[in-house]
């Protein structure tokens, strides 16, 4: 299964190293595109429509690591590829979310737009490790 990270503006630092690290994590383990768009309207033209489609957003479904690695397992199962889409400061605009299958949520509280970015990967860096039977706590 093949999962696209589509994030509206650039990584940064500090943030840009933590998203390297966890993307050299994934290597072996989970295919992981990050595209990166320019604004909102890059990221409506870059949407495939053969994708799962998921928002990343605050009022989505908050996950555990080992739900995050069910919801991720079943759609490896079944042959799909998920697009996550990762808004701005301002979120996803509304025409991407009438768009979306899932909406899932790394918490209640509020994070900067890129360090949502990282979590995530950790979040998918993690779900590997539990599908692979590997410790994740490391």
């Amino acid at each position: 299964m093949k999962i696209t990270v589509m994030a509206v503006g650039r990584i940064r630092p500090p943030f840009a190293a933590a998203e390297s690290h966890y993307r050299k994590m994934l290597g072996g383990k989970q295919s992981v595109e990050v595209v990166e768009v320019k604004d909102d309207a890059a990221l409506i033209r870059r949407i495939d429509p053969g994708c799962d489609l998921v928002a990343l957003e605050a009022g989505g479904s908050a996950m555990t690591s080992e739900e995050w690695a069910r919801w991720l397992d079943q759609r490896r199962r079944a042959g799909r590829k998920v697009m996550i889409l990762v808004g701005g400061p301002a979120g996803l605009p509304a025409e991407v979310r009438k768009k979306v299958g899932d909406r899932v949520s790394l918490g209640p509280q509020t994070m900067a737009h890129q360090l949502a970015r990282v979590v995530l990967l950790e979040q998918i860096y993690r779900s590997a490790k539990i599908l692979a039977g590997e410790n994740y706590h490391l």
